[in-house]
């Protein structure tokens, strides 16, 4: 049950190497970014999800619409400057990657349990019954 999205694979990425306007990353390629491993057992999933150099705050987790959303955002800056308060060195990253699971539309937020340690994003999704849909009469009500 538990579908990751095109968005986001590494189908393509070895096609598109060899083009010159793909940019890259010095430090973190694009493809390393948010790996993740899936473990299925009796009742449910866990993920352990990539995110080195991230903190904590950085990381959101969304879901709607039976889509579990990982978001991560970084503003990083290594500014150094010499006693005299001259630049030595300046630099910036600024990113954002994010990835996204189909869960089920009868999840709720409290179903998933999520824990962020050593750089590693750890989900535990349970297993849920297909629930069959019930259709619900509702009635209009006759003036007169």
């Amino acid at each position: 049950m538990l579908v990751p999205s095109i968005f986001g694979d590494t189908m393509f990425n070895d096609w598109m190497e060899d083009f010159p306007f793909r940019g890259r990353m010095p430090e973190m390629q694009v493809n390393q970014l948010m790996k993740t491993d899936i473990r299925e057992h009796e009742k449910g999933y866990e993920l352990d999800i990539d995110l080195p150099g991230f903190k904590k705050e950085d990381i959101k987790a969304v879901l709607k619409d039976g889509y579990l959303t990982i978001e991560a955002h970084t503003n990083q800056n290594n500014d150094e400057k010499d006693k005299h308060g001259k630049y030595i060195r300046r630099e910036r990253y600024v990113g954002s990657c994010s990835r996204s699971f189909y869960v089920g539309e009868d999840m709720t937020e409290e179903d998933i349990r999520a824990k962020f340690e050593d750089g590693i994003l750890k989900l535990s999704i349970p297993k849920k019954e297909l629930q069959p849909k019930v259709e619900q009469k509702k009635y209009i009500s006759i003036e007169g």
